[in-house]
């Protein structure tokens, strides 16, 4: 992976990490941080998981790797918002 890839990998999973938060109904009472690193790390694993399937590299606008992004940027802010909830009522 070179530079250009890992900057775009960053630029990418910030756009992924809020549109998969405005995905999930309800609101979520985690950090923009928290989504930010989310939606990173979905990107990143989101880019693997194409690469070892076989689909990463399309022409054009590679859909498949961002909908595999997307997806696991709502469930790792799922599971994020609910650990992080859950985290805090144990505070109190």
């Amino acid at each position: 992976m070179e530079v250009t890839g890992i900057i775009s990998g960053l630029i990418i999973g910030l756009i992924i990490g809020a549109v998969a938060r405005l995905i999930i109904p309800g609101k979520q009472r985690i950090p923009i941080w928290l989504t930010i690193v989310v939606g990173v790390v979905a990107a990143l694993v989101g880019t693997a998981i194409a690469g070892f399937a076989g689909y990463a590299i399309t022409p054009g606008i590679d859909w498949w790797e961002l909908i595999t992004q997307l997806v696991l940027a709502v469930i790792g802010i799922y599971i994020v918002a609910g650990l992080y909830a859950s985290r805090r009522s144990s505070r109190a």
